[in-house]
């Protein structure tokens, strides 16, 4: 019915998004998960130094390669970095961007630039050992990497195109202290063309509460295609 793509956030890899795709390749969906370069899977890829602009085309590789249009966009954390750019190059391929508790940017911004002093104290402390990965906080899902750093401090470039993609969803984690995410909420509510869903869960929504984020994602019309054509 729909094709879906969903980016991890930062630390993450795909393979933790594989439960969830299940359950909507179950209710006819194609779904993909990649994983960014140098972490997951891709993790002996880290030795190419990858920053954002590498995995912007990480993505945009993907919907190319696959050929894939009218596609839901989905992404987590830091992972909104990532989404972003890939529309501002390919709007044409999206019909939905989903921000899951994500970074929304601007021209000129950076994960660093966005978050705030908590999470910029994780990645000085985690950087330390050799200046290019943070690794991964100690509660995360073991299956974690260290992040590249230089993703995080690349200031994206964007034209503005991202913003012709006709539904934008920003599903907001509120059930969980030091997120970064208050300004963004607050900037987006006064948008017309964005919608806000709050879930009272902590910031690993897809883990945390798959049940009400499938429900949440499951209504977006671009998740029924079929239905805006009749």
């Amino acid at each position: 019915m729909a094709n879906v793509v969903i980016v991890a956030g930062g630390w993450h890899g795909g393979c933790e998004l594989t439960p969830f795709a299940r359950r909507l390749r179950a209710l006819g969906h194609d779904v993909f998960t990649p994983t960014l370069t140098g972490l997951g899977e891709r993790v002996h890829l880290a030795a190419v130094r990858p920053n954002l602009d590498t995995h912007i085309l990480d993505i945009a590789n993907v919907l190319e390669c696959e050929d894939l249009s009218d596609v839901v966009l989905c992404a987590h954390s830091y992972g909104g970095m990532v989404i972003t750019g890939v529309a501002d190059r390919m709007p044409e391929r999206i019909s939905a961007l989903v921000y899951i508790d994500a970074l929304v940017p601007e021209d000129g911004c950076s994960w660093w630039d966005l978050v705030n002093d908590h999470f910029r104290a994780i990645a000085i402390e985690g950087a330390g050992e050799d200046g290019l990965g943070v690794r991964p906080p100690a509660h995360m899902d073991p299956r974690c990497r260290p992040h590249p750093l230089a993703s995080f401090l690349q200031k994206i470039r964007l034209t503005g195109r991202w913003q012709e993609v006709r539904e934008k969803l920003f599903v907001y984690a509120t059930g969980w202290a030091d997120s970064p995410f208050p300004a963004t909420v607050e900037r987006l509510r006064r948008l017309a063309d964005w919608r806000i869903e709050e879930m009272p869960t902590r910031h690993n929504v897809i883990a945390a509460a798959p049940d009400q984020f499938l429900a949440i994602l499951t209504r977006l019309e671009a998740m029924r295609p079929f239905d805006r054509a009749l």
